[in-house]
């Protein structure tokens, strides 16, 4: 408490239940809450079609794409008995909501992206770094001062590289703690970077020509995107709400 009152009052952290943050972090909510519905769904219609017959089963592989969708959704109910004509209704009812339910991500995208500019509109500038990312490094950050330094943030974030050395092998593996959350967007970014970034490229060949693995080299990718992460969220010249 003392230190506190030695502060200015613009050093002060915000509340992380304030503004723009506790947008983000309702509508990541609502994200995995709508893609864990829709996989479900998925799951259950490919389920009824594959106990169904040949056309069934041929509707059942491969991805269910708008095409498939529709015409599952358009089939009329066959003539049988009750179980058919429940699996029938029950079929063209779950491609009906996956149909609906596939513009929802698209949209909860677009207030993401919104947000995200507004709060730091840098962040979004940075490879591989897209709205869902972006928006789940602001709210595990939250303000400035939570995390004293970089290191901190990957701490925090589960990313911080923890000695497993044996014998004479010296090395260090992944940190399965921390924020999983924040560890999952780091990763969904070395995997961007790892496909299209030119930079991470020259990056990788010459780690491995130190004879380093792949598994490693991510690990030391996570710690170089956690770092630039934490500069830009830092960065005092931002004017956020």
């Amino acid at each position: 408490a003392l230190q506190v009152l030695r502060l200015s009052a613009d050093r002060l952290p915000t509340p992380r239940a304030d503004g723009d943050r506790e947008a983000l972090r309702i509508l990541l909510s609502a994200r995995r809450e709508i893609t864990t519905a829709r996989t479900r769904q998925i799951s259950r219609l490919r389920a009824l079609l594959l106990a169904g017959d040949e056309t069934d089963r041929d509707l059942a592989r491969g991805t269910l794409t708008y095409n498939r969708l529709t015409t599952i959704a358009r089939r009329r109910g066959k003539n049988g008995d009750t179980t058919e004509h429940a699996v029938g209704a029950e079929t063209r009812r779950l491609a009906l909501s996956i149909h609906n339910a596939s513009r929802e991500p698209t949209e909860n995208k677009q207030q993401l992206t919104e947000l995200v500019t507004t709060f730091s509109p840098p962040l979004l500038d940075k490879p591989g770094v897209g709205p869902v990312s972006g928006a789940q490094a602001i709210v595990s950050w939250s303000h400035a001062g939570r995390c004293r330094d970089e290191a901190a943030f990957a701490a925090h974030a589960g990313i911080s590289p923890l000695p497993a050395s044996s014998g004479r092998t010296t090395r260090h593996r992944l940190n399965r703690g921390g924020d999983r959350q924040l560890n999952r967007a780091v990763h969904d970014i070395v995997l961007t970077r790892w496909r299209i970034c030119p930079r991470t490229h020259d990056y990788i060949a010459r780690r491995r020509a130190e004879g380093r693995t792949d598994r490693e080299i991510r690990r030391s990718l996570k710690r170089y995107v956690i770092r630039e992460l934490f500069r830009t969220l830092n960065t005092p010249s931002l004017k956020r709400p």
